[in-house]
């Protein structure tokens, strides 16, 4: 993708999807400009299969072994840079804008009834209103990430977790967005939030109403949106 003079700007929609995000060390360029999409918590953002999301402005100059392992060059001894001469000093150039992301998670119970992975229309309005925030800026990723509590197999609430991301894909790609720019995929129940807060609290069954209104937080799915709008 071409370099363009590019302000970062992030939208996020509260509908969730996790992004995995484990490099510490972006690669960056002699004018600061990163080539990896960096997560709000400053790592390189990665797809569940492992892979590094690039920016419009990476560049095979700008790999890291993280994520491009045959592109990085061993470093070799670099020559002492001669001193410029005092009249012609130069201001350091500076850095590039780059693409930095957030999420906000809202209930999954909010986007479908319990156990069902079919959008309600209260979860449509909400990724309308999604899709009206990204029109005019340059889309790098969506990446949606559902999640389940942990009642019922595990098997089971993986699936349940791959269909709601799935569904929010589907009505995503219906309403223009690009399908190969929005990556889903389920964590089941491997990834709660609520801790230990929903211990001790009977059987592990939908009819316990009581322990299913405990674990309503785990059922999840998170959207995080990364892109770049055009500087006016």
């Amino acid at each position: 993708m071409m370099k363009s003079a590019a302000k970062p700007i992030l939208l996020a929609a509260a509908l969730g999807i996790a992004a995995t995000a484990q490099a510490q060390t972006p690669g960056v360029d002699m004018k600061g400009t990163v080539g990896y999409v960096i997560d709000q918590r400053g790592y390189v953002a990665k797809s569940g299969a492992g892979l590094c999301w690039r920016t419009g402005y990476w560049t095979p100059a700008m790999a890291i072994a993280e994520c491009d392992p045959d592109l990085v060059k061993k470093e070799e001894p670099k020559a002492a840079p001669a001193a410029a001469p005092a009249a012609q000093e130069q201001k350091p150039a500076a850095p590039a804008p780059k693409p930095a992301a957030q999420k906000v998670t809202m209930a999954a119970d909010a986007l479908f009834d319990f156990d069902k992975a079919v959008l309600r229309p209260e979860g449509r309005a909400k990724l309308d209103k999604l899709v009206d925030d990204m029109k005019g800026i340059k889309l790098e990723v969506v990446i949606a990430v559902g999640h389940a509590d942990r009642i019922g197999s595990d098997k089971y609430n993986q699936k349940l977790s791959e269909r709601r991301a799935a569904a929010v894909k589907d009505y995503l790609v219906s309403k223009g967005i690009e399908a190969n720019r929005i990556y889903a995929e389920g964590k089941g129940e491997k990834q709660p939030v609520t801790g230990d807060k929903c211990k001790n609290m009977g059987k592990e069954h939908r009819s316990n109403k009581k322990l299913v209104e405990c674990l309503q937080p785990d059922r999840r799915v998170e959207i995080e949106v990364i892109g770049t709008q055009e500087a006016k």
